[in-house]
């Protein structure tokens, strides 16, 4: 599948927009994935290391760990994903703090291979405290990840960039993020999803701020809400409801992982329950 062109996407979303009809973006671990949800109507199919873990068996936060080389998996995902999505635009998550890349190079590399756009993932965003604290002092900080999302931007690659409070916001927007997605946290929920995260009334309010933030840069920017308590559409809704201005959901665990758990649960108990013979 090839690139589709930045303009032509921006240019559809825009029109939904206007008719109110919310932007949906997913992640894909799998190529079954990629291709159920291309069925469902999908908009954005997002490919990162995470949602390798995630189908595995194993949480999400496992592709901020160095369990494998984040940019390579993509890469690798990518030969499964691409050749199954037939017109849905695919980003691939970019580890931008990583060393030993040459963005330029990665990221044009990315793009003949077919993917459409790209998204910071793993960031440094979901770290805090004393860890995050030493990112930044040691030259591994978010700021790398912004570099990222500019390089990508030059390219005229989709970028569409977790961002973390109204300073990464207005940071992501000024590189010429075209979509600013508010992430709330691991996703809650399922078997192996986060047990602690905030409510989603505290969600709506962080959301706000993000978003006043990225507007106070650009106007046009789009903006989409992702992760925490943020889990099934029914919260979508809740915080779609509330919010102004945000345009749509993403979903990585709520796409995929909740999904398949909850479905391939209900098929083997019901294969279960079929009884032997006549008795």
């Amino acid at each position: 599948m090839a690139a589709i062109p930045r303009r032509m996407i921006l240019d559809k979303f825009r029109k939904m927009i206007a008719e109110g009809v919310p932007i949906v973006g997913g992640g894909a671990g799998t190529g079954l994935s990629a291709k159920a949800e291309e069925a469902g109507g999908i908009d954005l199919i997002i490919i990162y290391n995470s949602g390798r873990y995630r189908m595995a068996g194993r949480g999400s936060a496992a592709g901020l760990l160095a369990y494998g080389n984040a940019n390579e998996i993509v890469k690798e995902m990518a030969c499964e994903v691409l050749p199954v999505v037939k017109n849905t635009p695919v980003l691939a998550g970019v580890n931008g703090t990583d060393p030993f890349v040459i963005l330029p190079l990665f990221l044009a590399e990315l793009k003949t291979m077919g993917f459409s756009g790209v998204q910071n993932f793993p960031t440094v965003g979901l770290f805090d405290g004393t860890m995050r604290q030493s990112f930044e002092e040691t030259g591994m900080g978010f700021g790398l990840e912004v570099d990222m999302i500019a390089e990508a931007h030059k390219l005229d690659l989709l970028t569409t960039p977790y961002v973390f409070n109204p300073d990464d916001a207005r940071a992501m927007t000024r590189a010429g993020a075209d979509i600013i997605v508010a992430h709330m946290g691991v996703t809650t929920g399922g078997s192996i999803g986060a047990t602690s995260a905030k409510s989603l009334d505290d969600c709506v309010k962080q959301i706000d701020a993000i978003a006043e933030a990225a507007r106070s840069v650009r106007q046009d920017v789009i903006l989409l809400c992702h992760g925490g308590p943020i889990s099934m559409p029914d919260d979508a809704r809740y915080i779609l409801e509330r919010c102004e201005g945000l345009h749509g959901f993403y979903g990585a665990s709520s796409m995929e992982r909740l999904p398949a758990e909850a479905a391939i649960a209900r098929q083997t108990a019901d294969f279960k329950a079929v009884k032997i013979g006549k008795g």
